[in-house]
């Protein structure tokens, strides 16, 4: 996706005087500053591209408190989808997770729980005894469930985080940072939307107990869908939340605000100023061929690339137009090639700066011809690579 310049042989420099001073003040509208916001780290991402459009010490390591629960949901809708729990399956409460301190969905020792109503437990009511007995039931200790919860943030690249329990008590060595909660974030909302539209439930009732959400951001915002507060006395007040407007999605964090109320105001003004000064736009589907290249070897000769993932951009308001894509890919790619293979990039700009750069894969997978066409390629390759 380009945008040539054209010049037509009758386009006067007059006419082009007039259509510059008709579109300059659109070009010279500048992007205000982000919020000043008074807590101790703060980030505000684009869902779709990832982007960051505002963030400060957002890769510092702090205490998360219950935003912690996020990563155990995470591990828990991941046993989900590989079949090794389902949501029907009860679960005995232990004498440990009903004497978990702190935030409560009021289980007894004993009885028989449904995942499903345990991980509403999690997600509405931010319990820690629901949390602790469905990390019990994944992985028959909370110890050994932090050590998963350790595994999957290796995966997803959260180089600022370590778990040492499920539900995000204090510990020295229990942390995460902004950054790291945003990129969780986004990882739940796109791999398990099934399970993320638990977040907006406005309250879950338990053993003839309803508790609220704690998010009460999605009273202030309707486009507010999630996500999850957390607090301590060490962590002071925290909140992710994510909001859609149109089409574009911005994820929020703010971490160790002094005052409740305070957290959602921060999160509703960087919300505000995101979807004020900053939309999304999709280049490319997943699976779309963006380019094809000559593949030897191979029993095809062509080889179409593409993205895993949809591939948006996020630009200040109005500039579109100044979006544009240049690809490059490998000078010989040779057979057998496997689907999603990297054989290239694309790389995206803003006017001449650069934004991103994201790996070009075969979408579908090439074995090798037999021997004969082997032969035949290698020598065609050796006089193309002469002459290329």
């Amino acid at each position: 996706m380009s945008y040539p310049n054209r010049t037509h042989p009758l386009f006067s420099p007059f006419l082009a005087l007039i259509l510059l001073s008709l579109i300059a003040p659109v070009q010279a509208q500048t992007i205000p500053p982000p919020p000043q916001i008074p807590v101790r780290g703060f980030l505000l991402m684009d869902y779709q591209s990832g982007h960051l459009l505002a963030e400060s010490n957002s890769a510092e390591r702090m205490e998360p408190a219950s935003i912690t629960k996020l990563m155990a949901a995470y591990v828990i809708y991941q046993a989900l989808a590989s079949g090794k729990i389902r949501l029907e399956d009860h679960v005995t409460i232990s004498e440990r997770a009903r004497g978990m301190p702190g935030s409560r969905m009021f289980v007894e020792v004993g009885s028989r729980v449904s995942v499903e109503d345990l991980l509403m437990g999690i997600v509405v009511q931010s319990g820690n005894d629901a949390t602790v007995a469905l990390a019990e039931y994944v992985a028959g200790s909370e110890e050994t469930f932090a050590q998963l919860m350790n595994q999957e943030a290796a995966r997803l690249g959260l180089t600022n985080s370590h778990f040492v329990n499920a539900s995000g008590l204090p510990d020295p060595n229990h942390y995460m940072s902004a950054r790291d909660i945003a990129v969780l974030t986004r990882a739940v909302i796109r791999e398990f939307p099934e399970h993320y539209t638990r977040y907006s439930v406005p309250s879950f009732k338990y053993n003839n107990i309803e508790q609220p959400n704690r998010n009460r951001l999605m009273l202030q915002d309707p486009t507010v869908d999630g996500v999850k507060t957390g607090w301590t006395r060490a962590a002071g007040f925290c909140l992710v939340a994510s909001a859609r407007r149109d089409d574009t999605r911005l994820i929020s964090v703010v971490l160790g605000s002094e005052r409740e109320r305070d957290r959602f105001q921060a999160s509703q003004t960087l919300l505000n100023y995101g979807f004020s000064f900053f939309e999304s736009h999709k280049l490319y589907d997943a699976g779309a061929a963006i380019v094809e290249t000559r593949i030897w070897k191979g029993q095809e000769n062509r080889l179409p690339l593409g993205v895993t993932h949809p591939l948006y951009v996020t630009v200040p308001r109005g500039q579109a137009p100044q979006v544009s894509t240049t690809t490059t890919v490998q000078p010989h790619v040779v057979a057998p090639a496997q689907q999603g293979q990297a054989f290239g990039e694309i790389a995206v700009r803003i006017g001449d700066q650069e934004v991103s750069r994201t790996p070009l894969v075969a979408l579908r997978e090439v074995p090798e011809s037999g021997w004969f066409g082997r032969m035949l390629d290698a020598i065609l390759l050796f006089f193309y690579s002469l002459f290329n």
